[in-house]
């Protein structure tokens, strides 16, 4: 399992190891509601393999896409720390394996190593920093605007291009930005026949600079 391939505001790959030795693994099919909005919980997730979206609805059903997550990331320590029911839902998107942390296991972690107690304090604001820019982008960018922030947001430079690795749907982008799917392929069709874009069956490359509108 490679975790060493988290950012400095994640848990080190000692801590996540550690975590994990104490934890219960366990595999999910895709599509599976790991986590209820509203529920009260008493586990953290660490993902071994797959992907997840962390996600908020209405009673009608309309979800927004809050983030996505993969390998090496971890889920749910914000109801072992306030112990609030959970503020968001988490369902599988493809099939997965996580180790299941229990609270005393996570407390006792916190307690025994206050450095990684810190890490997590500096996680929890990097994650508010993010919240308070997706609020900021939908209050003031239009529907194109975030959409290419979101483009931006999820892809890494590689040479020379920035390419998005695992190409998201347009209803995903559009649950992301708070549009209509019509509206975001709209949108993406103009960005690919301009030449800002280009789309393959799993990846999308930014050869060039966004307009900065539409």
């Amino acid at each position: 399992m490679p975790l060493n391939t988290l950012s400095p505001l994640e848990f080190s790959p000692e801590d996540l190891e550690l975590l994990c030795s104490c934890g219960v693994t366990r595999s999910y099919p895709k599509h599976t509601v790991l986590i209820h909005e509203g529920d009260l919980s008493d586990s953290l997730y660490i993902i071994l393999s797959g992907k997840v979206k962390v996600y908020v609805s209405d009673e009608n059903g309309k979800e927004a896409i809050l983030r996505t997550q993969k390998e090496g990331e971890y889920f749910g320590e914000l109801a072992l720390l306030d112990e609030r029911p959970r503020s968001a839902s988490v369902m599988t998107l493809e099939k997965s394996r996580l180790s299941v942390v229990s609270k005393a296991v996570f407390s006792r972690c916190l307690k025994e190593h206050p450095d990684f107690a810190l890490k997590l304090l500096c996680t929890l604001t990097h994650r508010v920093r993010s919240l308070t820019e997706s609020v900021r982008n939908l209050a003031l960018l239009d529907v194109y605007g975030r959409v290419a922030r979101t483009l931006l947001d999820l892809a890494t430079e590689k040479d020379g291009k920035l390419i998005i690795e695992e190409r998201p749907t347009h209803q995903e982008i559009a649950q992301r930005v708070g549009a209509s799917r019509e509206m975001v392929s709209r949108i993406m069709g103009d960005l690919a026949t301009g030449g800002y874009i280009e789309v393959t069956s799993k990846t999308i490359v930014i050869p060039r600079n966004l307009p900065p509108a539409w």
